[in-house]
């Protein structure tokens, strides 16, 4: 099921809906006394006239009036009872722990199902509450942006493509930003159904179900005028006449006044490998790649990201102490909401823990999303290989000590280059060609092929690794200035 149908039927709450809006549930609900505050209070973000856009996750619907939302009626019943819907797939566990839980109350699901399951009658006009003014941001939920920037121009998504990689450069010229500035909010806006994912650094990215990026006050990223933003675009859908559609994809960003005092820059590691191989009829393929905190530090958010295959994943937490902690658990994997997972409270990690991340795929028959059980699969970019990274943002609790070097930053499980390397190096002649690149290596291949002959030796990987561990403090800049 694409993530487009599956939002069809979505009951989408991107807001924490903590206390439920009824002590009880009433025997005989209506719509503008009982049904009406809930969607109010959690699903009207994105079920209104240019609602919330999740990573191209758009509601096809509005819940806003009796009109608009009575022949919904089952469909949202089905959807809340099941919990399918609101899509948010931490353990139960973690109730409370993240920030932008979506998430509804006993309550309020069993008053939804009841006015659907008796006769989703509307009610006296006079109990509705007054409608909600929502703020005229043309559907951007983080507010009115103050910069807007887009692809240079449309790009055309022909009708025989399934997958597609492209790349478009925007330059934030003088014009667009006078002067370096800290982003408090990033959103991206897909500008046609056939975005599967953007990356788009240093403005960070989406995939579908993600929400918009908003920093606690205090912590940031800096964008620099002149800064080259270039869009990894990835494009996906079913190839077939009359299926080629053009995009133009957009981001909006909204940074911190001028005189904001900024006290921690946001820092990030992507917990993965490239050298797994899945095997054909696998239901329960499990890889871990560490992270060890060489400094105390500050858990901000998690990512875990996975294909079609991608079954379960975890992050846990090996202290000093000698104890541990499960910090997110997802059971149920789902392609469709990649979910970033940020911490209501930042989450204190001292110098040496151990951070385990853990991704499961299921290969097998039995996963409906499975392209084909028969293959053996690999790392790659398209939706039917596979992927596997946990995402992970945090800050050092003490800012002001001086950047670490790349050596210094304790990282296991991913490969050297080297190692990768000889895994895409197909003719085994020692190099690897650009058409044997893959991924990431791809992007970078003119920066790792120093004598420019069209070839990395494994002499330009070592360079590239040494490279890629000296880089690392570069990152960050100062705090508290403009």
């Amino acid at each position: 099921m694409s993530s487009r149908n599956f939002a069809f039927l979505a009951v989408a709450v991107v807001t924490l809906a903590a206390a439920s809006v009824s002590a009880e549930v009433p025997e005989q609900p209506t719509f503008t006394k009982d049904v009406l505050p809930i969607l109010q209070e959690s699903c009207q973000v994105c079920h209104r006239p240019n609602g919330a856009n999740l990573g191209g996750m758009v509601a096809p619907m509005a819940f806003t009036t009796y009109a608009e939302t009575r022949p919904w009626a089952k469909a949202i019943a089905k959807n809340v009872d099941s919990r399918t819907m609101p899509p948010w797939h931490a353990a139960p566990e973690h109730s409370g722990v993240f920030v932008n839980e979506r998430s509804l109350s006993q309550d309020d699901i069993d008053t939804l199902v009841t006015w659907a399951n008796n006769g989703a009658v509307r009610g006296n006009p006079k109990d509705a509450p007054d409608m909600i003014e929502w703020p005229n941001s043309d559907g951007w939920t983080i507010g009115e942006p103050d910069l807007v920037l887009a692809m240079p121009e449309a790009y055309f998504v022909d009708d025989d493509v399934e997958d597609i990689y492209r790349n478009f450069d925007t330059k934030i010229t003088s014009d667009l930003l006078p002067e370096d500035r800290w982003m408090k909010a990033v959103e991206f806006r897909p500008g046609s159904p056939v975005v599967h994912h953007i990356i788009a650094r240093p403005l960070g990215g989406i995939a579908p179900g993600n929400d918009p990026t908003v920093h606690p006050d205090g912590l940031a990223t800096k964008l620099r005028t002149g800064t080259t933003v270039t869009w990894q675009m990835h494009y996906h859908k079913e190839p077939g006449a009359g299926t080629g559609m053009y995009d133009q994809s957009s981001v909006a960003i909204k940074f911190y006044p001028e005189d904001a005092e900024i006290e921690h820059v946001l820092d990030s590691e992507s917990l993965g490998r490239f050298d797994f191989a899945i095997p054909a009829g696998d239901a329960n393929y499990t890889m871990q790649v560490e992270h060890v905190f060489p400094r105390d530090s500050q858990i901000v958010s998690f990512l875990p990201h996975m294909h079609l295959r991608g079954k379960a994943a975890t992050y846990e937490a090996f202290y000093p102490d000698g104890t541990s902690e499960m910090l997110l658990r997802v059971p149920a994997y789902d392609f469709n909401w990649q979910t970033t997972y940020r911490f209501d409270e930042f989450k204190d990690v001292p110098a040496g823990t151990k951070l385990v991340f853990t991704a499961i795929w299921d290969n097998s028959e039995d996963n409906p999303y499975n392209p084909d059980p028969t293959d053996t699969v690999f790392w790659g970019e398209p939706t039917t290989d596979e992927m596997g990274f946990g995402f992970m943002g945090f800050i050092e609790t003490d800012p002001t000590q001086e950047p670490l070097e790349g050596t210094q930053r304790q990282r296991r499980g991913m490969p050297p280059l080297t190692q990768i390397l000889s895994m895409m190096d197909a003719d085994k002649d020692g190099k690897m060609s650009e058409e044997e690149a893959r991924g990431p290596l791809k992007n970078f291949f003119g920066q790792m092929d120093q004598n420019g002959d069209g070839f990395v030796d494994m002499e330009e990987a070592e360079a590239a690794q040494s490279m890629m561990g000296g880089s690392r403090g570069g990152r960050r800049g100062q705090r508290n200035s403009n």
